[in-house]
């Protein structure tokens, strides 16, 4: 079933300055070469995006190689979203577009050639291609053989112009006749069917009726040597001198006539050159040699039935063997030109149809691809390798292979082989050919088993182990690497469907390849080794017989930045460290602890580190009562505000220590003494005055619009008493800079454990840092500006802190990074408590509620990291599972801490150790079991101590990665 097409969305021309460049520098490029230039030519009733026409265009190689494929202008249609309802014209239409305004643009931008002139490219129809090849001899080469084709008197050929018009009769068949040419006038008859007798000459026969005119004689009219006159009103060419004309032609009569058709002289008859020509008559001596051959007689060929039978058959019902069966037989005729046919077109069938093409489908197609690619050892060693299907034969030759059960001593054999004198550099020609063959049939092979069908199915044809066992073991020279990287490939995907022991020859030889220097070949061998029984769920890869070279080599490619080479390896190692045996053959041999080293290092690899701030206790706000307390005013905003000139001091003074309230008020006595003891003194300094109490209380409307002075009679003691005040503010908790940053209060004590605090404002950290250091500590900066980091005795009378409340012998540095946390800690509230303050008085309106800070929020900072994960598609909401190579680090340690404590290593090390204590290893490794003895440490314990710290920090800081790592902490802890 044919795949459904994507829809297409609707074309549209996206202005994006991209396109208005390109339209920019196409409209120069036409105005330099003198065409007419439409930016938005239409097709039907859309308009074009001629910069997503050049450019989809160009993507599919340019309008040349367009053109030459056929029906390639519609699928750009469809391409574009500019196909409607009928194809053929769409696809011309877009054709022509592109021809008129982008053809010379990408001869000259993008294969920077000089395009052919306007009179060839643009003023002519967008006809055929090779545009890049079109110059004005060859294309007026091209247009006078047309015109020659068409006939020397000057009439149309058959094949009809695209741009001609149809005949009178709205017919465009082939070969009637089309419209008389422009340059002869035509009118139609309106009077009488009647012939009229208007003729240039005497009319032959004597006849009323015009010979010319009559459709009975209308073919001999035709006829080049015919003496009949034409009518001066008919037209030379028109359809009543021909006979294959669409309808009958009534000539005009006498009061219609033009006088330039009446003035018109046909042109002389030219003469026809004859030339003789032979004949057995006018030269019987040229032919007598044939005469005298004809009269011989002829010996009768011996009948074919085959070839009877074929030629009584209908054309198309005995066509041959299809191309599979034909390249087939080729392959297995033994003729060098068949088989080099033949695997030309396996290479191609087996890439472009390896979805459908089947060994089991085409009976020996396997065996002769394996024969074939056998000659191989013909090329190197002085043998031919042959497959022998006896199952009698009790011994083999040297060059025998068992084609049953495959041959156990292929690699012996291999050895024993005589090399030839191959240079690596230079061949000879037959040898080239013949080993190019052979790595065209390896080729297909590769191809074919990368379908699981083909893999599985040569799984069991025995041979083929034997022919990449000899592959595989060809010398090391650079003209056999890609035949080897075939065979490799073929090994990694039948390998899933074998069960190789540790003395099967491919086994060996796969193992012998991860000796290599070469990257590809080590990444293959690795992962077809793994593969092997992955589809026997009885089987296991048990993986034995490794050499502790490869393991070696295993550890040192972890060390490597190659994650591609790092995941093989840890895949190798994890089915590896999963069989007892071989862990005690890793222990033995290689060292372990520098293994377990690098597996906890790639528990983080690729991770990502942050840091996430979590809130321990949320900051305490609760609504405070009106109050006319203003805070004093900190010691760098006072240094601001005097620098500012009336009433823009007013101005900043009330949005820094006040803001909006509906339900709050303030005396305009307090506010007034608030400002004024802020600023009085400070001013009479600088000999500068103040703004009056009238302008103050007025200039509180200009800031606020909300507030505004009222009269309020109140109750006193004394009877009633009016009060004057300043209603829709109140004081802020904490005073705000210009820019809008809150300040934080020192809580420093200046006597440690008593309520009173320092009170001092600060607007950041540092500040309130440096405010410590020199109030309250009497430390004083050098002429560098640091302070000397001295020893000696501290005492943290910072609010409640219970860390450093006795004195203790400390460095400052020590000391000071303590009263950090504080800082920080206390900066950070403030602010949460302003921006608290912001949003909620956003969210209900512009209404913002009374609240002061009485316990700022104490947070701490967390450290995670993450590394690659996946998520369950069944269940999107799951906690994201980790993969990829942390993950294979945490099983190839679970497998150690699980299987570590079986080996015979852990039991000669345990013995070791209760000899060198002298104690009892028998009773001591019993007393492992019941927990009445304390262990002995053994591999476990050797191992996992060093590393167990970065565990669990690697534990607590993936959350990826935290229930496996849970099971390896249940298996450590089992003692």
């Amino acid at each position: 079933m044919a795949p459904t097409p994507k829809p297409v969305a609707e074309h549209r021309i996206d202005r994006t300055p991209e396109y208005e460049k390109f339209i920019d520098d196409l409209r120069i490029f036409h105005e330099k070469r003198g065409t007419n230039f439409d930016p938005e030519p239409k097709m039907g009733t859309m308009n074009v995006d001629l910069y997503k026409l050049f450019n989809f265009i160009v993507e599919n190689g340019g309008y040349d190689k367009v053109s030459e494929e056929k029906l390639m202008w519609r699928k750009m249609c469809e391409g574009l979203g500019l196909m409607r309802h009928n194809a053929p014209a769409d696809a011309y239409t877009l054709k022509q577009i592109f021809y008129k305004q982008l053809a010379a643009y990408e001869i000259k931008k993008v294969h920077n050639k000089e395009p052919p002139p306007p009179e060839i490219l643009e003023f002519t129809t967008a006809k055929g291609g090779s545009l890049l090849t079109r110059t004005l001899e060859n294309f007026q080469a091209k247009a006078k053989a047309e015109k020659d084709e068409s006939g020397d008197d000057g009439t149309p050929s058959r094949e009809r112009r695209v741009d001609e018009t149809p005949n009178s009769s709205g017919r465009a068949s082939r070969g009637l006749r089309e419209a008389p040419a422009p340059r002869v006038i035509f009118h139609p008859d309106t009077n009488s069917t009647r012939q009229t007798r208007h003729a240039s000459g005497p009319q032959p026969g004597g006849s009323g009726t015009p010979a010319a005119n009559s459709p009975a004689h209308a073919p001999n009219s035709s006829q080049p040597h015919s003496n009949t006159p034409i009518p001066v009103h008919a037209p030379p060419h028109s359809s009543s001198s021909r006979g294959n004309a669409s309808h009958t032609y009534n000539p005009p009569g006498p009061e219609l006539s033009n006088p330039a058709v009446q003035s018109y002289q046909p042109p002389p008859l030219q003469q026809m050159p004859l030339r003789v020509v032979d004949t057995p008559t006018s030269n019987p001596e040229r032919f007598a040699p044939r005469q005298r051959a004809l009269r011989q007689p002829v010996s009768q060929p011996p009948i074919n039935n085959a070839a009877v039978l074929r030629s009584a058959l209908p054309p198309g019902v005995l066509d041959g063997p299809n191309i599979y069966e034909r390249c087939l037989f080729a392959l297995r005729s033994g003729i060098r030109a068949e088989q080099a046919f033949g695997l030309n077109h396996l290479v191609k069938i087996s890439f472009e149809r390896g979805d459908k093409y089947k060994f089991s489908q085409f009976s020996g197609l396997a065996e002769g691809l394996t024969e074939f690619a056998l000659g191989v050892g013909s090329l190197f060693y002085y043998i031919d390798w042959t497959i022998c299907n006896d199952p009698d034969v009790d011994e083999y030759g040297v060059g025998e292979l068992d084609g049953i059960n495959g041959s156990l001593d292929i690699l012996e054999r291999i050895a024993q082989l005589k090399p030839k004198a191959v240079q690596d550099n230079f061949q000879p020609a037959e040898f080239s050919d013949h080993l190019t063959l052979i790595t065209e049939a390896v080729l297909t092979i590769r191809n074919m088993v990368m379908l699981a069908d083909n893999a599985s199915y040569l799984s069991d044809y025995m041979p083929l182990k034997d022919l990449l066992c000899i592959i595989l073991c060809l010398p090391d020279m650079d003209l056999a690497v890609e035949l080897k990287h075939f065979a490799l490939d073929i090994a990694e995907q039948i390998t899933p469907y074998l069960v190789l022991g540790s003395d099967d020859p491919l086994y060996k030889t796969l193992l012998a390849q991860l000796a290599s220097t070469d990257r590809g070949t080590i990444l293959t061998s690795l992962r077809a080794i793994g593969r092997i029984a992955m589809n026997h769920p009885t089987e296991t890869n048990k993986l034995s017989g490794v050499p502790p070279a490869v393991l070696q080599n295993l550890m040192d490619w972890l060390l490597l930045n190659d994650d591609e080479l790092m995941d093989a390896c840890l895949d190798f190692l994890y089915q590896y460290t999963a069989i007892v045996a071989n862990l005690d053959t890793l222990i033995q041999s290689t060292n372990v602890e520098h293994l377990l080293t690098q597996l906890v290092r790639l528990l983080s690899h690729g991770a990502k580190r942050g840091v996430r701030e979590l809130v321990l206790v949320e900051a305490s706000v609760a609504v405070e009562a009106p109050s006319e307390h203003v805070v004093p005013i900190p010691k760098d905003l006072l240094e601001h505000l005097i620098a500012m000139e009336e009433p823009e001091r007013c101005y900043q003074w009330l949005k820094c220590f006040f803001e909006e309230d509906p339900d709050s008020q303030i005396t305009q006595i307090a506010i007034w003494q608030a400002y004024n003891t802020a600023f009085i003194e400070p001013l009479k300094r600088r000999n500068r005055t103040m703004i009056n109490a009238a302008d103050f209380i007025r200039n509180i409307s200009t800031v606020y619009q909300t507030a505004g002075a009222q009269i309020i009679r109140d109750q006193g003691p004394m009877g009633e008493v009016q009060k004057f005040i300043i209603r829709g503010i109140r004081p802020r908790p904490f005073p705000i800079s210009p820019e809008g940053q809150a300040y934080f209060r020192c809580q420093w004590s200046p006597t440690p454990g008593a309520p009173l605090k320092c009170g001092v404002w600060n607007l950041s950290a540092e500040k309130m840092w440096d405010h410590i250091m020199t109030d309250h500590l009497g430390e004083s900066p050098d002429e560098k500006g640091e302070f000397k980091n001295r020893q000696g005795t501290y005492v943290c009378s910072w609010d409640s802190c219970k860390k450093y409340s006795l004195p203790t012998s400390l460095f400052l540095v020590q000391f000071m990074t303590h009263i950090k946390t504080h800082l920080k800690t206390e900066e950070s509230g403030y602010k949460a408590a302003a921006n608290q303050q912001t949003g909620e008085g956003s969210s209900h309106g512009g209404k913002r509620h009374k609240v002061r800070i009485v316990k700022p929020a104490k947070t701490i900072n967390l450290t995670y990291e993450e590394t690659a994960s996946v998520r369950d598609d069944r269940n999107p909401n799951a906690i994201p599972q980790s993969a990829g190579i942390p993950l294979s680090a945490v099983l190839i340690l679970r497998n150690i801490a699980r299987n570590v404590g079986k080996t015979e290593a852990e039991e000669t090390l345990l013995k070791q150790q209760a000899l060198e204590g002298g104690g009892n290893a028998r009773d001591e490794s019993e007393g492992i079991e019941d927990g009445s003895v304390i262990p002995t440490s053994g591999w476990k314990e050797r191992l996992f101590r060093p590393v167990t710290a970065r565990l669990w920090e690697v534990f607590t800081e993936n959350k990826v990665l935290a229930k496996d790592l849970a099971g390896l902490f249940q298996l450590l802890g089992q003692q």
